[in-house]
């Protein structure tokens, strides 16, 4: 495996620290990618860290995935809702799956409520901030240290 967690960000993450921060905080992609190495490297693992609007790039990252990591961490952002294709994609990975939203959707509008993710998902972390992230690859590295 060329890394062992893929950590893939979808729509809008780009602009984390600067879009609705009353929702999503003020830490930036960077302060997350920092996070996620941080707690990788205490394990003694690799992270491969990425963020795109485009679905289809986010698929093909996926597909690819089958051959060079053993987990994901996906943010789908709004393509949580929306994204048959996506949940496809994530279903054909062998490896573990958690989904990670900064803010709890089921709090929030009722479109939100539904992630076609979560049903392929391992696990699903929402509404603690970006300090899911942190707790997602704690988990993944402890189940990759097993």
């Amino acid at each position: 495996m060329a890394t062992d967690i893929l950590v893939l960000n979808g729509p809008n993450l780009n602009l984390l620290g600067k879009r609705q921060p009353e929702i999503y905080g003020h830490e930036t992609i960077a302060d997350v990618e920092r996070s996620c190495r941080s707690v990788a490297r205490e394990y003694g693992l690799t992270i491969d860290f990425r963020q795109s609007n485009d679905e289809a790039q986010l698929i093909d990252w996926i597909h690819q995935a089958r051959d060079q990591h053993a987990s994901i961490v996906i943010n789908p952002a709004g393509y949580s809702h929306t994204s048959v294709a996506l949940m496809d994609a994530l279903s054909a990975f062998p490896g573990h799956i958690i989904e990670v939203h900064i803010s709890n959707i089921h709090r929030r509008e009722s479109f939100r409520h539904l992630s076609y993710v979560s049903k392929v998902a391992t696990g699903v972390i929402c509404g603690l901030g970006t300090a899911g992230y942190h707790l997602a690859v704690h988990h993944l590295a402890c189940h990759l240290k097993k």
